[in-house]
């Protein structure tokens, strides 16, 4: 009798379990959600974050706060969105870089990009443009590549980081040309811009996104992607949630015209669900592995 009144009271419990499981998906969120951006802010991936998360806080009717979290090219930040309770309460905004280069930028990464997250939605594509500083001589891209060919072992270039879509995108640029210039790091898109505009150094590779005011502006001399992800076994309801509010962001019309007006490629129907970006992942992955290793050493 014992025996089974302690079976009776486990299944209760689990019973229970399940069932307070069950309404805490129904009823997510509850609180605030933390929106992981794997660089610093005011770079491309900041910006994407920023407005779709605007919306988004409306649309879940709790705050998506954004956190900044800088670091190896952006795997630091990953590598903490992967690790993540799974509730839906931290995602990530990730990109080519963090979800596709780094396979093969890093040995000992952490994290599988294509198993250890669960997808949400793509966001936006963003063109890549080559940019130089002002007094660059060159004054397009076919003048660009005879001079860089004659000129590689006096010229620089910036990027925000390896595994940044700027390294990545310049280092396709250079093995292309078959040259490779000295490689400028630095903490994000922002000051990487910054020394562009003052002149320290001489060009780099980078989403439309963070160019626009730039080139417009004369500063300057003028395909990438965004996606939220969430920690792999995160209830598929939220998932669901979450991807309903990213699908009703791309849809209104404010969220579309501020996206658009940097440039931004956004995605269609067909193109925006989780099925989509699990399979957009994989072939990035396997797009830019050989890329990178015959590229040779990185720095």
């Amino acid at each position: 009798m014992l025996h089974l009144l302690s079976r009776a009271i486990a299944a209760a419990v689990a019973l229970g379990f399940a069932a307070g499981s069950a309404a805490a998906q129904t009823d997510y969120p509850q609180r605030a959600i933390t929106l992981i951006v794997p660089f610093a802010a005011g770079g491309p991936t900041d910006v994407v974050a920023r407005i779709v998360g605007d919306y988004m806080t409306r649309a879940l009717g709790q705050p998506v706060i954004i956190e900044n979290v800088v670091g190896a090219g952006g795997t630091t930040a990953s590598t903490r969105a992967a690790r993540a309770a799974p509730d839906g309460y931290t995602i990530e905004m990730g990109h080519m870089g963090t979800h596709a280069a780094s396979v093969a930028l890093y040995p000992n990464l952490a994290y599988k990009p294509d198993a250890d997250f669960a997808p949400i939605g793509l966001v936006a594509g963003t063109p890549v443009l080559i940019v130089a500083r002002k007094d660059f001589p060159p004054k397009d891209l076919k003048e660009f590549v005879t001079y860089v060919k004659a000129n590689v072992a006096a010229l620089n270039m910036a990027h925000a980081g390896v595994g940044s879509v700027s390294f990545t995108t310049c280092l396709l640029l250079n093995s292309i040309l078959g040259v490779k210039p000295a490689s400028i790091p630095f903490n994000g898109t922002g000051p990487a811009l910054t020394a562009l505009i003052s002149g320290h150094v001489d060009y780099m590779c980078d989403q439309i996104v963070n160019l626009v005011q730039q080139v417009q502006g004369g500063q300057i001399k003028a395909q990438a992607w965004n996606a939220l992800f969430a920690p792999k076994d995160t209830p598929q309801p939220i998932l669901d949630k979450l991807s309903d509010a990213l699908d009703k962001a791309l849809d209104d019309e404010q969220t579309r015209k501020r996206l658009l007006e940097l440039g931004s490629v956004l995605p269609d129907k067909a193109g925006r669900g989780q099925q989509a970006l699990a399979a957009l992942v994989k072939s990035e992955i396997a797009r830019w592995t050989p890329i990178i290793k015959a590229a040779g050493p990185t720095d």
